[in-house]
């Protein structure tokens, strides 16, 4: 590993709390601009190898529909700056409406929940007599349908972080996207940073022209690198951000892996089908001196760990200890 790459992996672990600790499950999240939920459990995971405490923690974030279409556990009081990101791009068209009918049933599924009714499948028998069953099928569909809408508008997200159902809010864009754009971008780098206006435009899931609003911001507060052609932004504030950590978990769909177009410095290209799925599903990983070197998980109520290649025994029976650590922690509150 060359220096620069060092200084990299050495300013990002400390940005997202992989070589320091955070106890404090919401402003971990608030501080990494939310946190990846495909699983659930990968917010508990993520938040223990942190430091963080679970006391509460399913009530302490909200779970719904952030960037790139995926769910994340986020503040509450942080979503209408969140939202607002992509408050001009809510589409319905994908569900077979027209305006007419979209405003009818939001309002119908809007004045359900109120009155109590929060799950798809309870829905989808109200709404039986009113839709053929393939429209049926794509407004309540399992990724979300009508929810992911109301949930885009800030008018609905998941009653807790492990449940299935959803539940009314109040928490509207109250900014259009050019105005939250900057103190997004800004606070993106400060914690993810060494990092490019690319894996800026990745994390935030702006495609295409949308790309060209990154370059138009305003990064002048922040210190930069040039590496392999590219600029790296990043804050520095003098802290001391200590060394690549011998040893360290990461979560499945982990921010130290995807949040960047460029990973090969942190996961080997020889390991990158063992840990990202072809579903997109990526594993909770191993990395020793930084670099993925092996998959851990529970499975059946136990620890389980695999390395890739042959390990000291002691970090061997450390990963061990540290997974059965999480399961212990994990085991009553998930």
């Amino acid at each position: 590993m060359d220096k620069i790459t060092e200084q990299i992996l050495r300013k990002r672990m400390h940005g997202l709390y992989l070589s320091r600790k955070c106890g404090d499950i919401t402003q971990l999240s608030r501080e990494l601009l939310g946190m990846h939920c495909w699983f659930h459990r990968n917010v508990a995971f993520s938040a223990l190898i942190r430091g963080a405490d679970l006391s509460g923690w399913k009530r302490a974030l909200t779970k719904t529909w952030l960037y790139r279409g995926t769910l994340h556990g986020v503040v509450y009081e942080e979503l209408p700056l969140l939202l607002a990101l992509h408050s001009d791009e809510i589409s319905f068209e994908w569900l077979g409406l027209s305006e007419g009918q979209m405003e009818e049933l939001i309002e119908k599924v809007m004045s359900l929940m109120e009155d109590g009714v929060y799950s798809r499948a309870e829905m989808r028998r109200i709404f039986a007599f009113d839709y053929d069953e393939e429209t049926i099928r794509r407004i309540f569909s399992p990724w979300g349908g009508i929810f992911v809408v109301l949930a885009h508008l800030g008018k609905a997200a998941f009653r807790d972080m492990t449940s299935r159902d959803f539940d009314l809010i109040s928490a509207e864009p109250a900014q259009t996207p050019d105005e939250a754009l900057p103190e997004l971008l800004r606070r993106f780098f400060e914690v993810y940073g060494p990092a490019t206006l690319a894996d800026a435009a990745w994390f935030f899931g702006f495609w295409k022209d949308s790309k060209k609003k990154l370059a138009e911001q305003d990064l002048d507060m922040l210190s930069r690198l040039e590496y392999n052609g590219s600029v790296y932004y990043y804050a520095d504030d003098g802290a001391d951000i200590g060394d690549i950590s011998e040893l360290t978990l990461l979560s499945g769909f982990d921010p130290f892996i995807v949040s960047y177009t460029e990973r090969s410095a942190v996961l080997p290209p020889e390991y990158k089908s063992a840990v990202i799925m072809k579903s997109g599903i990526c594993l909770p990983t191993i990395a020793v001196n930084g670099q993925v070197a092996g998959l851990w998980n529970i499975k059946k109520g136990e620890p389980a760990v695999e390395f890739f290649k042959a390990q000291p025994r002691r970090i061997e029976s450390a990963v061990f200890e540290w997974v059965d650590d999480i399961r212990r922690k994990t085991a009553g509150v998930m």
